[in-house]
């Protein structure tokens, strides 16, 4: 879903990091249609992978990944989160950092929690570890300015759905010391799509009955329905 955008961000990243990109997005597209052809599937998520190899040839991987997606009792409760002191070095670029996703997987595991929320060295909260997260107060929806996060496909939807909800949409920062001034937060992805956020650490929250949370769950999973009608019907 959304593939337009994601292929944009895909080149848009590699331009942040001074990579020439060797197949252009019609080329990349009939990859995954070919991936989906050949193994029949319907449902899933694919990854997407330049690897550039000092000395070496470089290579191009297009393949599906082990997903894992909420369950229903999830959307209806909320999920556990927790926080982590730590940022990206580079937010804006989609860049598989390996040893920093490695520590913060093997401290979410160890907390039982579903996601981390990152706060950066000055105490703002950023992101999810692999996500973004939004957040209620006031009546208002609050994320992270964009030079702080990855842009992600899910985080411009949903603004763009709030817009069409005519909801009040801010760019802020937030200290991970205010969050119990909080009304509700929720998480945003490609898997979670919006998802809301039930703890964070210790502290407890309402999210999953937040009108504004609702409202944008149900705009947003319209949004998707669209979006799979139109390149169904391109096809």
């Amino acid at each position: 879903m959304f593939l337009k955008s994601h292929l944009e961000r895909f080149y848009n990243s590699a331009k942040l990091e001074g990579l020439n990109l060797w197949l252009d997005e019609e080329e990349i597209k009939e990859n995954i249609n070919r991936l989906i052809e050949i193994n029949k599937v319907s449902i899933g998520n694919i990854k997407l992978v330049f690897n550039f190899n000092k000395g070496k040839n470089n290579n191009f991987l297009c393949y599906f990944l082990k997903h894992n997606y909420p369950e229903d009792i999830e959307y209806k409760k909320g999920v556990k989160t927790i926080l982590y002191h730590g940022e990206r070095e580079n937010p804006n670029a989609k860049v598989i950092n390996m040893d920093f996703r490695k520590i913060v997987g093997e401290k979410i595991k160890e907390e039982k929690a579903y996601e981390a929320i990152l706060v950066d060295r000055n105490g703002y909260i950023t992101e999810g570890s692999k996500s973004n997260i939004f957040m209620i107060k006031d009546g208002k929806v609050i994320t992270a300015p964009i030079e702080k996060v990855l842009p992600g496909i899910t985080r411009q939807n949903i603004m763009d759905v709030c817009k069409n909800l005519n909801l009040k949409v801010e760019e802020e920062k937030v200290h991970y010391k205010d969050i119990d001034k909080l009304e509700g937060l929720f998480i945003s992805g490609t898997s979670p799509k919006v998802l809301p956020i039930k703890s964070v650490d210790e502290i407890e929250f309402k999210s999953s009955e937040n009108k504004l949370i609702l409202s944008i769950m149900e705009g947003y999973n319209k949004a998707i329905e669209e979006d799979v009608k139109g390149y169904k019907n391109k096809e």
